[in-house]
């Protein structure tokens, strides 16, 4: 057999069963082999960062790792800001990367890059493999870094001759690894520190924001006073909704985030790490928590959680402790757009086990609050700030939840610019995925960073974020790619676009005016 067929082999043996797509010609002998080994599910992405985002999206929910396939270091480039996000998301990807023969390097054709060197930015794993006899062995370490807890980027670099030549052998899958235990003295100063002090943030990030972390860090929430936060970048995946804790992040805004976390000298990290600002302002601190604050690791976010917080909860002999109830569903709201009346409505209307995949930036950062009341569900957040993942992310999950679970993009207008290639995707595939689309035809996230940097925009920077001239028109776009689609001018015609999408079996996008 070539290279080609023990990878594919592999990967099968390994438990990579899906390969989000977009072959060029030093792939074709994978590709050829995708078609003639049977088993593994095949998900053509118009462009590198679709293909790179829909992974993502697929290890968030399926919590096992796809395969992706790139043409060569342009089509790397092409995938980076999602593989950047997928690595700041610590999800599972084998990355696989065509190259051009090794024979034929030396001769520095068109597409020949420094497809290491880049890979080496987004990856925790890089390997180009060199014989075919030795691919079979490199896919299964690959299989084996991507699970690497809580999830890894690994990428494999593939030359086109190491996949067309004889002498393809089948690599034996590894074990998935086991996480690093936790230290028992870590369990003990954060007990310690829950039990003298009174001003006390447990911070969570990764997995600790799953539902059974929940339920434990409700237990020590409840018997210690100490408060509960998500942080902002690291809690890419939350666990909401009915029976889940009514959890905030810590603000996006720089002063937002200052004022939150000012009260507490003591803040355990929970698989988080210390809390920073996106960017550095004049003026202003890097960090976000008080100056006089100290940090108390209990899991690092190599870590799992629930061992430390069962842990932690015997430690503390914390008895067991029901989630709060949120009250009553909200009823849909009426009358014009806005953030409140959109996450009111959402909660009003979500199915029961819905995703979110959240990339509405600006608009969306108070919809928590409006929401605690709504069904049991799955929010997906952009971890790692480079915009463009929101479409391929609600796409690659769908397909992670096997077409079980009704997907809710709610996705800013700018951004889905990006990679508005995901509806042809999910048009194809006849995915259960509602887009809601915020045209506020503007980078709106861009206006307030001006203010927030001090700079004075004048007339020629404002028409750089200006998205209205002319007006990108989505319900045709839309429909170009397959995919049907309605305007909402009011909360009353989103509601009704909502219900009515919600009962399809595939995608449907609505265009709403804010």
């Amino acid at each position: 057999m070539n290279g080609a067929k023990s990878l594919v082999k592999t990967l099968l043996a390994a438990g990579v069963d899906t390969c989000f797509a977009n072959p060029g010609t030093s792939e074709m002998h994978f590709v050829a082999a995708l078609d003639q080994v049977p088993g593994m599910q095949c998900v053509l992405g118009l462009q590198e960062n679709v293909v790179t985002g829909m992974a993502d999206g697929y290890y968030r929910i399926a919590r096992k790792p796809a395969c992706t396939l790139l043409h060569c270091g342009p089509g790397l480039a092409n995938g980076m800001a999602n593989l950047h996000n997928a690595r700041r998301a610590r999800s599972g990807i084998v990355n696989i990367v065509g190259d051009q023969a090794t024979y034929h390097r030396p001769f520095d054709a068109p597409l020949t890059a420094d497809t290491t060197g880049m890979a080496q930015t987004v990856s925790a794993w890089v390997r180009t493999s060199t014989h075919s006899a030795e691919l079979g062995r490199d896919a299964a370490e690959a299989v084996r870094a991507a699970q690497t807890f809580p999830g890894q980027v690994a990428s494999l670099i593939l030359p086109a001759d190491v996949s067309w030549e004889e002498g393809g052998i089948v690599g034996t899958p590894f074990a998935v690894p086991v996480p690093p235990g936790i230290d028992s003295g870590a369990i003990e100063q954060a007990a310690r520190t829950l039990r003298d002090q009174r001003d006390v943030l447990i911070l969570l990030g990764g997995p600790a924001v799953f539902s059974e972390s929940q339920a434990l860090v409700q237990r020590i929430a409840s018997a210690t006073g100490a408060a509960v936060m998500a942080s902002y970048a690291g809690a890419s995946h939350l666990a909401r909704g009915r029976g889940r804790m009514q959890l905030e992040r810590v603000p996006y805004v720089m002063e937002q985030a200052i004022k939150a976390l000012d009260p507490y000298r003591h803040i355990i990290l929970v698989n988080a790490t210390p809390p920073v600002g996106f960017f550095g302002y004049p003026g202003m601190p890097s960090e976000q928590a008080n100056p006089n604050a100290q940090f108390h690791v209990l899991s690092r976010p190599d870590q799992d959680p629930v061992e430390a917080l069962r842990g932690l909860v015997k430690a503390l002999n914390a008895p067991e402790a029901a989630i709060p109830d949120p009250g009553p569903r909200p009823e849909a709201a009426s009358g014009a757009p806005t953030p409140e009346g959109l996450a009111q409505t959402l909660a009003a209307l979500m199915p029961e086990n819905a995703i979110i995949s959240d990339e509405s930036v600006s608009y969306g950062r108070g919809f928590y609050k409006f929401t605690h009341a709504a069904p049991a569900h799955d929010w997906l957040h952009l971890a790692g700030g480079a915009i463009g993942d929101g479409m391929p992310v609600a796409t690659g999950a769908a397909l992670g939840a096997k077409k079980q679970r009704r997907v809710i993009n709610l996705q800013a207008d700018g951004s889905a610019m990006y990679t508005l290639q995901s509806l042809w995707t999910q048009a194809r595939e006849q995915l259960p995925v509602t887009t809601i689309i915020l045209n506020n035809s503007k980078y709106n996230i861009l206006i307030g960073e001006y203010r927030n940097v001090g700079a004075t925009p004048g007339a020629t920077a404002m028409s750089m974020l200006d998205l209205g001239n002319p007006s990108i028109e989505w319900t045709r776009l839309a429909n170009g790619m397959g995919v049907e689609a309605a305007r909402a001018d009011s909360m009353e015609e989103l509601a009704k676009l909502m219900q009515a999408s919600f009962g399809k079996s595939g995608p449907f996008l609505i265009e709403l005016m804010v």
